[in-house]
């Protein structure tokens, strides 16, 4: 991935810890706590634990890939 695309990836992960649920993310069906954020073409998968106050990056790939099993 190029570095300016990864700059702005890393900077929108790291706020994720002040706000788990910015604006413009979207939950993912079928799953309780399962969230992603579009930055450019690219997708950034999470999971929520808010007993635990945890934040897990599940994926972060180009839109084409990151859906597929």
């Amino acid at each position: 991935m190029p570095d300016d695309v990864y700059n702005r990836i890393a900077a929108r992960i790291q706020l994720l810890a002040e706000d788990p649920r910015p604006h413009g993310m979207v939950k993912i069906k079928g799953s309780n706590n399962e969230y992603r954020i579009r930055i450019g073409d690219y997708r950034v998968r999470y999971e929520i634990n808010d007993k635990e106050l945890i934040i897990l990056l599940l994926q972060c790939k180009h839109r084409k890939d990151v859906y597929r099993k």
